[in-house]
């Protein structure tokens, strides 16, 4: 056999065991007649020995050994004289009798350690070098736990895990489909699925009741460090029930999770509306783990000779704790970091709120003390803090604002990854206006049903309706979304009108789930969870690529296998698709 024991196995208890280890070399060291090697595998790190004066020739073939030679040892375990209790066999290590190169390997292109001297591009061009060291190891194993996490509390509620098709139809809604050619339907297209939606409705109308899938999704849009082209959900859906069912079952898989994965027992759930979250943070996945609400001035700044104010839709303010002390060189980077084009403010204004009572700001010339106390108390302003003040279109205001806050909690020290704040948002809009279109879209998706009590305004305010939608948030990051479903055949064709279909698009695009809906379909609803960010914020970090095996780049390549690559003619051909020559 190849091993008796892994190199992470063996302990103080071993003592006088013949072993035999397999691994690869992570270093050598040569200190007087000795030579001691550190072999690693997946589950740690073991010390073996190689003395001249036992075994001379045994001690020269050791020393030929390069980093990443995997080699397999055999020997008699001992007592450490110079115990390490940094790693769990630090007590031991192996008197080699036998050893085996079992293959050779070039010197690595970057150091196989935690702290390691690859940067991010090549250290993904040799991706399978990068899974051996410890971090990349360790979130791979923790994406292991969460999901068997997850299936074991989904299975204990009698969910059943169901696959459903990767090769299905494009549709007109959500982000760009990935398409793949039909050799065998010539001129004809698969999608790969954004997500398994109706697929999942069918299974309800089926009578599947309690569905689960951990499935892959495919979305051809613009990356960034928590968005991969092809990701992973935790797809459910439920049959009989209403948002407060959906909400408990999810809310407890969090807790579960929580408390399994980092001992860590949390009460229910705070909830917050859609508007509120809006008003209050200034966008829809709040981080809730420090304050710094949103104060609106419109009302105390609008009345004096500022032009800038006067002549916004709003104005709005932060009080930021402690940081009255900021210097004048500390603000000025502050209001460069808000004129950036990726935030894209004109300006900002500050107030100082001084211990003694009194305020100093950038606008004195404009406003007196008892207006800058009425702008500390609407945000909540304590002696010692920093009121920083936007101003301009309502919408885009609040995303500046919201993205200062959010770079302020960076820069303090508030968004501790070991603290763990969640918050059901509810109550989302049903639709949202498309200026490129000129047309409302589905916030969530086409299949989602709006609140009975709004229905009246879909013919005249259609912007004002609300969905039974509801989003998970965990430290400022979306991790789930759901709603409760369309089950009406007559409401889901009205919805499609209101999207701008046709009776015939809607057909031609629906029609499978519209004639189900013919059959008696339930009520349902449910929610998918993104495993990959819900993993990489469980495992304190908010970028997911160490928590995928092989992820990709920034502009969607895998730079390790190169694709994507382009097709042979003959391949092509047999698809029945040209390609167009790029204009030169």
């Amino acid at each position: 056999m190849h091993r008796t024991h892994t190199c992470g196995e063996l302990r103080i208890e071993d003592l006088g065991k013949t072993v035999t280890l397999s691994g690869w070399v992570q270093k050598s060291r040569d200190l007087g007649g000795m030579t001691f090697i550190d072999v690693r595998d997946r589950y740690g790190i073991t010390q073996l020995t190689f003395n001249s004066e036992d075994n001379e020739s045994l001690r020269s073939q050791a020393r030929e050994l390069g980093r990443e030679y995997v080699i397999k040892v055999t020997g008699t375990v001992i007592e450490r004289s110079s115990k390490n209790p940094k790693i769990p066999t630090g007590d031991i290590e192996i008197k080699v009798s036998n050893l085996q190169v079992l293959n050779e390997s070039k010197l690595p292109p970057f150091t196989i350690e935690d702290e390691t001297d690859g940067g991010e591009d090549i250290r993904m061009k040799y991706r399978y070098l990068d899974i051996r060291r410890n971090p990349v190891k360790n979130s791979l194993l923790f994406r292991h736990k969460v999901t068997q996490e997850v299936r074991n509390y989904l299975s204990a509620l009698d969910f059943c895990e169901i696959e459903t098709p990767y090769l299905i139809k494009s549709t007109p809604e959500g982000a760009r489909d990935f398409i793949v050619p039909s050799r065998m339907n010539p001129g004809q297209f698969y999608a790969l699925p954004q997500s398994p939606q109706t697929f999942k409705q069918l299974l309800m109308v089926g009578g599947m009741d309690k569905y689960f899938q951990i499935v892959k999704c495919f979305r051809d849009e613009d990356l960034r460090a928590d968005r991969q082209p092809e990701f992973t959900q935790i797809d459910c859906e439920m049959s009989f029930v209403e948002q407060e069912d959906i909400l408990n079952v999810f809310e407890g898989m969090t807790r579960h999770l929580l408390k399994t994965i980092h001992g860590i027992e949390l009460d229910q759930f705070p909830r917050m509306t859609f508007d509120e979250a809006m008003r209050t943070y200034g966008n829809d996945k709040p981080d809730i783990r420090f304050g710094m609400k949103f104060g609106e001035l419109n009302a105390v700044a609008q009345h004096k000779d500022f032009a800038i104010f006067n002549n916004a839709e709003l104005v709005v303010g932060i009080a930021v704790p402690g940081a009255a002390s900021y210097t004048r060189k500390q603000i000025d980077e502050l209001v460069d970091w808000v004129k950036r084009p990726q935030v894209g403010a004109s300006g900002m204004v500050y107030v100082k709120c001084e211990a003694d009572g009194t305020y100093k700001s950038s606008v004195d010339k404009f406003y007196d003390q008892a207006d800058l106390a009425q702008w500390a108390e609407a945000t909540g302003a304590q002696a010692g803090d920093l009121i920083l003040i936007l101003s301009g279109p309502a919408n885009k205001t609040r995303a500046q604002l919201s993205a200062l806050r959010m770079e302020l909690g960076n820069r303090m020290g508030l968004r501790k990854p070991n603290e763990f704040a969640p918050l059901w948002v509810v109550d989302f809009p049903l639709l949202e206006w498309d200026e490129e279109t000129e047309r409302f879209h589905a916030m969530h998706h086409p299949f989602t049903s709006p609140k009975l009590e709004d229905m009246p305004l879909l013919d005249t305010d259609p912007g004002k309706v609300r969905a039974n939608a509801y989003d998970l948030v965990l430290n400022g990051n979306e991790i789930g979304g759901g709603s409760i479903r369309i089950h009406d055949k007559d409401m889901q064709a009205l919805m499609f009108k209101h999207l701008g279909f046709t009776p015939e698009q809607a057909q031609a695009q629906f029609g499978f789930l519209m004639n189900a809906f013919q059959y008696g379909a339930p009520p349902h609803g449910g929610l998918a969870f993104g495993l990959d960010r819900l993993t990489a914020i469980l495992g304190g970090q908010e970028t997911i690529r160490d928590f995928i095996a092989f992820p990709k780049n920034n502009s969607g390549r895998d730079v390790m296998i190169d694709a994507p690559a382009e097709i042979a003619k003959e391949q092509l051909d047999e698809l029945s698709i040209s390609l167009i020559e790029p204009k030169k």
